[in-house]
């Protein structure tokens, strides 16, 4: 055998590198292809995020890094925030392209096969959102059963999208049902109720009881206020994190309304429709909530005059 008819069966080809990839490391699609294989299982999820939290507490627990052991856990959290937050950004640019191929279709096939795809790809980002989400969540779980306070990002919103339908299959319904989605996560089904109260007013007991009694009347109660880190709308957001009920936090926009932004903050709140206002001794913004409520047509529990 000559030595170029040696050389010419020695080189591997393109197929037998392709078959030796794979067995090596697994298929792995390109990233302009979808992923045809699973999601990882839940239980495997939670053993996961569970492992994790434990091994962790167990390194730094009764050493001198236990006082930094907080900080880790809500790291480890914001890990899976972010994660998802990015995938969310990823989701948001197949959109963009599913709708700029929507303006490109000819009726030929190339065309609907680029559609196709783009649908295809879509709903793995929404699955792999779905997925970081939970992690995250269950991850938030564990932080408040190892610290006792309750996991929240320090820029932007929690939001959880698993209600996302699985089965879409043309590009029109699935951008469609991705706004819809979003939509009722950001103002979620339920019987919306409007707190408010100043940041002096520290009536702990008062606050859970009353709202108590309302959550009793609403079992599928959403709590909308307006985030203020201190005072009574404090209180009313620990009370709806031990009770797991939906809370939405309307702060002021004062980068864009001025002076003006608690008003106006006031107007958002009563423009989300709500079943009620339950209000507590504050200063001028919460008076004039409880004049707009009224003004609307709101039933308002008024308990500014009790309480410390």
């Amino acid at each position: 055998m000559s030595a170029r008819t040696s050389h010419r069966h020695s080189v591997p080809s393109q197929t037998a590198r392709v078959i030796e990839a794979l067995q090596l490391y697994g298929f792995h699609p390109h990233d302009d292809e979808p992923d045809p294989r699973p999601l990882p299982e839940a239980e495997a999820i939670e053993t996961a995020i569970t492992a994790l939290f434990d091994t962790l507490a167990t390194a730094f627990e009764n050493t001198r890094l236990e006082p930094d052991l907080s900080d880790i856990l809500w790291s480890a959290t914001d890990l899976f925030h972010r994660k998802a937050e990015r995938v969310q950004r990823a989701l948001d640019e197949n959109e963009l392209r599913q709708r700029d191929s929507q303006n490109d279709q000819d009726g030929s096939e190339v065309r609907d096969v680029e559609l196709q795809r783009l649908v295809a790809q879509g709903q793995t980002i929404l699955e792999r959102r779905s997925v970081f989400e939970m992690m995250r969540d269950l991850a938030a779980e564990h932080f408040e059963a190892r610290t006792g306070s309750a996991w929240r990002p320090r820029a932007g919103s929690m939001v959880n999208h698993r209600k996302m339908t699985a089965t879409l299959i043309e590009s029109r319904d699935f951008l469609a049902a991705k706004r819809i989605a979003e939509t009722e996560v950001l103002l979620p089904p339920g019987t919306r109720i409007l707190f408010s109260g100043g940041v002096d007013f520290t009536d702990h007991k008062l606050i859970w009881d009353k709202l108590d009694l309302l959550h009793k009347r609403y079992p599928d109660m959403v709590l909308i206020h307006g985030g203020t880190t201190r005072g009574a709308e404090k209180i009313a957001a620990c009370w709806a994190d031990a009770r797991k009920v939906t809370q939405i936090r309307f702060k002021p926009d004062f980068a864009n309304d001025g002076k003006a932004a608690p008003f106006k903050r006031n107007d958002r709140m009563i423009e989300t429709d709500p079943a009620g206002l339950i209000v507590f001794k504050g200063a001028g913004v919460t008076d004039n909530l409880t004049d707009k409520a009224r003004k609307a047509g709101i039933p308002v529990s008024d308990y500014r005059k009790s309480g410390a």
